[in-house]
C-alpha cells in the first residue's frame, strides 16, 4: 500500500520552494550550510532560512511565484547557529544526529509512481494517487482533470470519488518535509529531505542508503552522530559527494523535490 502526490501538491510546492532557495545557495559557494523551512497556502508563503550564504530577497520571490503563483512573501533569513557552523569548520563531518533506512523500492511503488508521472504530464495540477496491489485497489485523484477520459485509460481504477476539483494552494496549505512517505516510501524516518544542504545527514544519509538499498537489494539501516567523520565504513565527505553526484544528475534540489527518490 503506497500513496503518491504530485509535484503541484500544496506540500510540494513548500519542498520545491525550499529546493530551489538551496540551489540558490549553491550558486554562490560549493558548501554553504543552509536549512530552509516554507509554509505556504491562501495567497502567503512565509519562509525561514537559516544560512552561511545570504540570499536576494528578489531571488526568493520570484522563485516563489515561479513555483507557487503570486503569493505574498514573508521572507525572515537569519545564521546558521555558531555551533554548528563550527563542526564543519576544517572538516566534512556529519551534520546532524539521526538514524536511516534505505528500503528497495517495491513492485506497487514502482507501479504507482510511474501512474503518477503518467497522468501528470496529461495534467500538471494538484493530485494524489494511493495503490493496494494485493486488494487490486488504485484511487486516484487528480485535479483540473477529465474525469471520464482517466476513466477510459484506467479503467479499474477509482476516479475522483467526490467529484471535480480544483486543488492547489488556495485550497490548502503545504509545508516542507510534509510528504515524505510519498517521496521516500518505506525508507522514510524523522529526518526531513528538502531544503537542507549536502552536509546535512538527512539529505545526504538518506539518499546514500536510498541508494544502497536499490543496488544491494536489501534492507539498509545507518546511524550517525554530529560530527561523525565516517559512516558505514566510508569518510562522511564521501557520502556527501555521492549525494552531490544524485542530486545534480536530477538537476538540482528543486527538481529533487518534484518527486523525491522513488
Amino acid at each position: 500500500m503506497f500513496e503518491k502526490v504530485n509535484p503541484s501538491h500544496p506540500d510540494k510546492l513548500a519542498d520545491r520552494v525550499a529546493g530551489a532557495l538551496v540551489d540558490l545557495a549553491y550558486r554562490q559557494s560549493s558548501t554553504p550550510k543552509i536549512a530552509v523551512e516554507v509554509l505556504l497556502g491562501h495567497g502567503v508563503c512565509h519562509i525561514i532560512a537559516e544560512t552561511s550564504v545570504l540570499l536576494d530577497r528578489g531571488d526568493v520571490g520570484r522563485a516563489v511565484h515561479r513555483i507557487a503563483g503570486d503569493l505574498m512573501v514573508n521572507y525572515s533569513e537569519v545564521p546558521q547557529d555558531v555551533h554548528l557552523a563550527g563542526n564543519q569548520a576544517d572538516a566534512i563531518r556529519c551534520g546532524d544526529n539521526g538514524i536511516f533506512k534505505g528500503m528497495p523500492v517495491t513492485q506497487e511503488q514502482s507501479q504507482l509512481s510511474h501512474l503518477a508521472r503518467d497522468i501528470y504530464a496529461e495534467y500538471p495540477h494538484d493530485g494524489k494517487y494511493i495503490i493496494d496491489m494485493p486488494r487490486n485497489h488504485v484511487v486516484i485523484c487528480q485535479s483540473n482533470a477529465d474525469e471520464d477520459a482517466l476513466r477510459a485509460k484506467y479503467p479499474t481504477a477509482i476516479v475522483n470519488p467526490l467529484g471535480h476539483w480544483t486543488g492547489g494552494s488556495d485550497v490548502d496549505a503545504g509545508a516542507t518535509n510534509r510528504k515524505l512517505g510519498s517521496d521516500m516510501a518505506d525508507s522514510v524516518t524523522g529526518g526531513g529531505l528538502h531544503g537542507k544542504d549536502l552536509s546535512k545527514a538527512d539529505v545526504s544519509v538518506n539518499i546514500y542508503a536510498w541508494l544502497k538499498a536499490q543496488e544491494t537489494g536489501e534492507p539498509v539501516e545507518l546511524c550517525c552522530a554530529i560530527g561523525d567523520e565516517e559512516i558505514d565504513g566510508k569518510p562522511y565527505s564521501e557520502i556527501v559527494e555521492i549525494a552531490r553526484e544524485y542530486i545534480v544528475e536530477h538537476g538540482g534540489f528543486e527538481r529533487f523535490a518534484e518527486w523525491g527518490l522513488v
